[in-house]
């Protein structure tokens, strides 16, 4: 029996999204901008990178058709192979939102069609009733923040106070997120941890709007120049509405190795073997170890984080490149541990342009890589809803479909 490997690459979209304009987004174009600014050295930076992008695995595999099925052109600056191995295309999002749950839900066979809830981009983020109920049910003497904010910079901002008030830093972003960050030693990992089942909570009594995520941010250091987010995040989220892929598989009585957050963004619905690690290549490392534990008829689901939390919200170009870069020189060894049947997909959850006005998501179609013994190379074009993803691992691995997607093999 066969096994399947779906890697999320999180946020690296390759533009083209149809609805785009909706969403703010028209043009936007997360591979083409790096390739776009790696060719006009506006990426180099010393002992990191140099030159243009350079993904000779990935372009093999197809990534450079599929951005041009996407938009219409080659990413500028890039080597087209002459040969092309797998079947490769891209594929548009139908969830109404551009956030990682929606994104991933829908690659596992579940679109979200409903409307998510969000805070207030002006004035106080969060209402005075949510914040007294929350001081009141966590023992806290208030909070700090209260705003949308970049993660990195309200610690750097708020962090001393922090640690002098032990007030938790409390934020948000134009995501369907609540966020807490305060200090692993200071205030404590676990009650950090706590605090979040307990935001989650209230939350979940509210009337109206779903709040997508809780986001537990962890911080260490003692100035606003040495602090530094730690691996320890912890992502609490609504379930999806309906099965998902992972649901089937475990009802099949399949095992999901899940890989990272993945675990996290589903709420531990229909997980089987959960790893963690920290950081791309930490996940890579995890990856293969997992890789050589399946057994037929499993699948193991990674999420590649950085691409998104380092570098797309950061707006790191030249850190987005040299992310990519790392990532594909080590394709090769996941193809080494390939078995006869076994197929991978490449894939992403949404994009994030590191060119982009902002630091939100944005609204983009991905690549679809699929390869593996026995495949053969074949352009599919643009699939019409990330779930087709989904349900071609289903049909490989001979799980009953689902209703929203159809297998590209």
């Amino acid at each position: 029996m066969a096994r399947a490997f779906l890697f999320v690459l999180d946020s690296f979209g390759i533009g083209g999204g149809p609805d785009a304009a909706e969403f703010g987004d028209l043009g936007a174009d997360t591979l083409g901008h790096i390739s776009e600014f790696c060719a006009a050295g506006a990426a180099d930076r010393a002992g990191l990178r140099q030159g243009p992008l350079s993904l000779p695995n990935m372009s093999a595999l197809g990534l450079l058709h599929a951005a041009r099925a996407a938009t219409g052109a080659f990413p500028r600056g890039m080597t087209v192979p002459s040969r092309v191995f797998g079947v490769h295309g891209a594929a548009s999002e139908i969830s109404r939102g551009k956030d990682t749950p929606s994104g991933h839900w829908e690659i596992a066979g579940t679109p979200v069609n409903f409307d998510w809830g969000y805070f207030p981009s002006e004035g106080d983020a969060f209402d005075q009733e949510l914040v007294e109920s929350i001081c009141a049910a966590a023992g806290v003497p208030g909070i700090l923040g209260n705003c949308h904010a970049s993660g990195t910079e309200i610690i750097a901002r708020l962090g001393l106070e922090h640690i002098r008030t032990g007030k938790p830093i409390c934020y948000t972003s134009s995501d369907s997120v609540f966020q807490i960050a305060a200090h692993e030693v200071h205030f404590g990992l676990d009650r950090l941890l706590e605090l979040s089942k307990t935001v989650r909570a209230l939350l979940d009594e509210r009337p109206g709007g779903r709040i997508g995520r809780v986001i537990a941010r962890p911080f260490v250091g003692y100035s606003p120049e040495s602090f530094e987010r730690t691996g320890n995040r912890r992502d609490y989220a609504v379930p999806p509405p309906e099965p998902t892929l992972l649901d089937r598989m475990t009802e099949g009585g399949r095992t999901v190795h899940a890989v990272g957050k993945i675990g996290d963004i589903f709420a531990h619905r229909g997980i089987g073997k959960l790893t963690k690690a920290n950081g791309n290549m930490a996940l890579f490392d995890a990856t293969l170890a997992v890789m050589d534990e399946a057994q037929p008829g499993d699948l193991v689901f990674t999420n590649f984080v950085d691409f998104d939390m380092m570098y797309g919200h950061r707006r790191d170009v030249a850190g987005y490149a040299a992310a990519l870069e790392a990532f594909d020189r080590r394709l090769p060894e996941v193809d080494r541990k390939l078995k006869q049947g076994d197929i991978v997909i490449l894939t992403a959850d949404h994009g994030c342009d590191p060119t982009w006005r902002g630091t939100d998501h944005t609204r983009e179609r991905v690549p679809l890589l699929c390869f593996g013994p026995g495949i053969r190379s074949r352009l599919i074009e643009t699939r019409r809803t990330f779930a087709d993803i989904g349900e071609t691992v289903a049909r490989h691995l001979g799980i009953p479909p689902g209703p929203h997607g159809r297998s590209f093999l």
